[in-house]
């Protein structure tokens, strides 16, 4: 046989080889990793394949309705707090008031948790995300979808009884890279959601996060953390690998 015939051959081979390993390792995270197939099931009922994101270019004053410029909400900056990423919000609605003006209803980060409110689209720059996040607190696991369909799960640490993961719809902030010796390195992903117990900790705002096990412990499928969600390395890496702000995460029992 001819020495490029060879060669072609063998790329082939070790093409198939890839090919198949990537599927038995995919086929190995829905069968060993996904927990019950019943809690896989309730977790992703109802995910989306896609959703609508809004990128703010500029701040952008809120309001609760439309056709009142009095019920302003809010001011929304253009930049997240912690790294300065755009501030990416999910779209849930949109409008065109009497005199034109293009409105966007959008979710919002922040107290209440599950607040919504309406900014103008001008300013803003339209994007989209196929991935959403489940998490499931009496599982203990986070569920990740793409295009509507389950694609990863993992054992997850929830919030203790005393201080439990605030339930309902959420997004990520912004992913945060940690240094090594903090609590929760080496990455987070920041979400909307805010403590339902606690108005402060360590400094902060009670804001609720997945991250990583590293300087605090915790076994996966355990709750006993204050209200963040807590992933082993390997599992935080993959999902801030694919995840990025704006990104949905539904939290649910």
């Amino acid at each position: 046989m001819p020495r490029s015939r060879s060669r072609s051959s063998a790329n082939r081979i070790r093409q198939l080889a890839r090919a198949l390993l990537t599927a038995l390792i995919g086929a190995a995270a829905l069968l060993t990793g996904s927990g019950s197939p019943a809690a896989a099931a309730r977790a992703g009922s109802g995910v989306a394949s896609t959703q609508l994101l809004a990128v703010l270019l500029t701040p952008h004053n809120v309001r609760s309705e439309l056709g009142n410029p009095t019920t302003r909400v809010d001011t929304i900056r253009a930049y997240r707090p912690i790294t300065d990423q755009a501030t990416v919000l999910p779209v849930v609605g949109s409008a065109t008031t009497a005199n034109g003006v293009r409105w966007l209803r959008v979710m919002l980060p922040g107290r209440p948790n599950g607040r919504r409110g309406w900014i103008e689209q001008r300013g803003t720059k339209p994007a989209e995300t196929s991935w959403h996040v489940v998490v499931h607190t009496a599982s203990r696991r986070v569920f990740v979808y793409r295009l509507g369909r389950l694609v990863m799960s993992f054992s997850a640490v929830v919030g203790k009884p005393s201080t439990p993961t605030p339930k309902g719809s959420f997004f990520v902030e912004e992913s945060v890279r940690m240094p090594a010796g903090s609590p929760g390195a080496p990455f987070a992903l920041a979400l909307s959601a805010r403590s339902d117990v606690l108005r402060q900790f360590e400094g902060g705002s009670g804001q609720i996060a997945i991250h990583g096990v590293l300087n605090l412990g915790g076994t996966p499928g355990t709750a006993v953390s204050h209200g963040c969600v807590r992933l082993p390395t390997g599992a935080l890496r993959w999902l801030v690998m694919h995840v990025s702000a704006g990104a949905p995460v539904t939290i649910t029992s």
